[in-house]
């Protein structure tokens, strides 16, 4: 939201007492903290995977990887998670300028909240995250019943995980789910997060 995204590129450490109903308003405080250069450092990796999603619509890269991105829990006017901008939802929304589908698969140990809640309402999109779930664990989404809403509903996938699974149990869950949701969907474009 350009609100949002102006009171990020105003506020300081100096200065923020003077925004402290933005601050509540937008989350920004304990897990997202205001700190020097925090506009920039913003602009850089959102910048990063919106040039990456560019580069593949213009096929000049076939992969594209921002490896200061991934920042999955930011919503539209909101930072969570130490995630101020979400940058994953805005490269999605340049690759959908030149993909019809777009596969958004997340295996970082917390759920993709962010982008699901973005696509949550298309089928342009579909969002699979395999994430730790329960005992109160952050951000505390992520259920096997969230499967999306009207025209997205089935579009969110998602499998939550206890803890104590190995790398084989995960692969024996892992390579089925992701076998179906290929067959099912047939993406134009994948967007990878992980952690």
């Amino acid at each position: 939201a350009a609100e949002y995204v102006d009171f990020l590129r105003r506020v300081t450490p100096d200065s923020q007492h003077e925004f402290a109903k933005q601050l509540q308003r937008f989350t920004v405080g304990d897990d997202c903290p205001v700190f020097d250069g925090l506009y920039d450092y913003c602009r850089l990796y959102t910048g990063g995977s919106i040039d990456g999603a560019m580069r593949l619509n213009a096929g000049t890269a076939d992969v594209a990887i921002n490896w200061a991105g991934g920042l999955h829990h930011a919503k539209r006017s909101e930072a969570s998670g130490f995630c101020y901008i979400n940058d994953i939802v805005l490269a999605i929304l340049h690759l959908l300028k030149h993909n019809p589908r777009v596969l958004y698969l997340d295996i970082d140990i917390h759920h993709g909240d962010g982008v699901e809640e973005a696509f949550y309402t298309t089928d342009r999109v579909m969002t699979v995250s395999f994430h730790k779930y329960g005992d109160y664990f952050f951000p505390g989404t992520g259920d096997v019943k969230d499967m999306g809403i009207k025209g997205g509903k089935y579009y969110s996938v998602n499998v939550p995980l206890r803890d104590g699974i190995n790398d084989e149990s995960y692969q024996r869950i892992f390579v089925p789910i992701m076998q179906k949701v290929m067959e099912m969907y047939q993406p134009t474009a994948l967007v990878l997060q992980c952690g």
